[in-house]
């Protein structure tokens, strides 16, 4: 009988190298070059450094390393505040940048838009806006904590991944997520070791509302049993926190206690508007940001009384109730009809019901003459916002690009510079669309993401020449550095 023998995995001789470090990627990773003239992305590396660095990973074009000693530190380096703050095994994932200087962080994600903008859509912004900042810490009002029951470590763990792995950080801390929630986290611990289900209980969703009421959502495989279910509620009553469950996708999720169904709100203080969401719905994880980053929108398009306003991807009307207090007018598009129904109500809490309107629409097959049907059923659009997801909204800047029937102006919120950039090349190339202005929102502290808010005037068309002939000379002459396949983990 012949037995399978399994060779010995040989373990890796470890090897460093010392460079100088020139500049910060989109990930927030130093950006070198070796002795052979190769990119190198270092963790934990800082613009200015001469750092050495532990090779983790070989490409034919770049290779990727982490810091193991800073010869030369930068002025903005920084002591990380969070214990769990790092970049070797173990550390947690949730940060990507505490040993940078907070306003340092501002002024490179500033950099990282106007590069983005010019090196992909070969435009730039007549005018930089001054960045809009918020609380650095404890801002994180939305999260997904991972669950795992893992005995080498003790039991189980609830917290975020660990950098660029599927482990789970064993957190007892955290600096961003909010006070209430982060004195949750070694109970919730206990919570799911004396449950029946803790292996079949893979994450917690935590919703904060504006008052801080907090909403647990436990991502349940196997129905919970009476004694569990009693663990749960009191729980929930020890620690002020509503209690759901979600059996299968985001749709089934539902209070244990029907009365906490509708608890969740957010409040926009300055338009005397409040939203009401359920935990799994998509809000802005940074509350003081988001009112901040609203009526900056708001006053950016320069709304007026008679005005008609198209605002995109609606969501729950977090852009569409503020601009209904200040137009005659505003209808919201959404793709999703189950939101679409929520924001209508919405509408009503709020006494807006006369002067919005909901419709559920795919915007990612958008056409021109979709445009110009909701134009004759608007009598004409002053005013447009557009808020997509990372996936941006090329569909939509290509009919507004083609179109004669503009707006005077647009004002396009973006979670993604790369796609912000690609739209605003179709519509400034295409469309003769002016960038009069574009910055950043610092939504996610310590993290790489950038959040950008961009205003679009409408000028002469130029003679037509499509935006991706334009992308593919921006992309001749910037060294394709960062496969996409292989950035680190995003904030949302």
């Amino acid at each position: 009988m012949r037995r399978a023998v399994m060779a010995k995995r040989k373990e890796k001789t470890p090897e460093y190298f010392t460079v100088d470090v020139d500049r910060l990627d989109q990930e927030g990773r130093g950006v070198a070059r070796n002795d052979e003239g190769k990119v190198v992305f270092i963790e934990g590396a800082l613009p200015g450094e001469r750092v050495t660095y532990e090779r983790l990973r070989s490409k034919p074009s770049y290779e990727k390393g982490r810091v193991v000693a800073v010869h030369r530190e930068s002025v903005q380096r920084v002591k990380p505040a969070c214990p769990h703050f790092g970049i070797g095994p173990g550390s947690c994932g949730g940060c990507a940048m505490q040993h940078l200087e907070a306003n340092a962080q501002v002024a490179y994600k500033q950099k990282v838009l106007m590069d983005t903008l010019w090196h992909i859509g070969r435009v730039k912004p007549e005018s930089v806006l001054p960045a809009i900042h918020g609380p650095a810490w404890n801002y994180r009002h939305r999260a997904r904590l991972t669950v795992r029951d893992v005995a080498k470590k003790g039991g189980v763990l609830v917290g975020f991944h660990e950098k660029a792995s599927s482990y789970v950080a064993d957190m007892t801390t955290c600096k961003i997520l909010t006070k209430n929630v982060v004195a949750m986290l070694m109970p919730m611990r206990e919570l799911v070791a004396s449950l029946s289900i803790r292996q079949r209980l893979p994450q917690i969703e935590v919703a904060v509302g504006g008052d801080s009421r907090t909403a647990l959502v436990f991502r349940v495989l196997e129905a919970p049993t009476d004694d569990d279910m009693e663990k749960l509620l009191a729980f929930g009553r020890e620690h002020g926190a509503d209690i759901w469950l979600q059996p299968k996708g985001p749709e089934t999720a539902h209070a244990v206690l029907p009365e906490n169904e509708h608890a969740l709100g957010l409040s926009l203080s300055e338009f005397g508007v409040r939203i009401s969401f359920k935990p799994t719905d998509f809000t802005q994880v940074n509350h003081a940001l988001n009112e901040t980053m609203v009526g900056r929108a708001v006053r950016l398009l320069h709304v007026e009384p008679e005005h008609k306003v198209a605002d995109f991807f609606c969501g729950l009307g977090n852009f569409t109730l503020p601009l209904a207090t200040k137009a005659a007018k505003v209808i919201g598009i959404e793709g999703s009809e189950g939101l679409v129904a929520r924001a209508r109500q919405g509408a009503a809490d709020n006494g807006l019901a006369d002067k919005t309107e909901f419709v559920a629409r795919n915007l990612f097959t958008w056409t021109e003459k979709d445009w110009d049907e909701l134009w004759d059923r608007m009598g004409g659009i002053d005013r447009v916002l557009i808020d997509p997801p990372r996936e941006g909204a090329i569909e939509l800047a290509g009919a507004l690009a083609a179109t004669d029937r503009r707006p005077a102006r647009i004002v396009y919120v973006s979670c993604n510079p790369a796609t912000l950039a690609r739209d605003c090349a179709k519509l400034h190339h295409e469309g003769g669309w002016h960038i009069r202005a574009a910055g950043i929102m610092n939504m996610f502290p310590h993290t790489g993401h950038v959040e950008s808010i961009a205003v679009l005037e409408p000028g002469p068309k130029p003679e037509r020449r499509p935006a991706e002939d334009l992308q593919t000379e921006a992309a001749q002459d910037v060294p394709a550095e960062t496969p996409a396949n292989e950035t680190a983990e995003t904030a949302e």
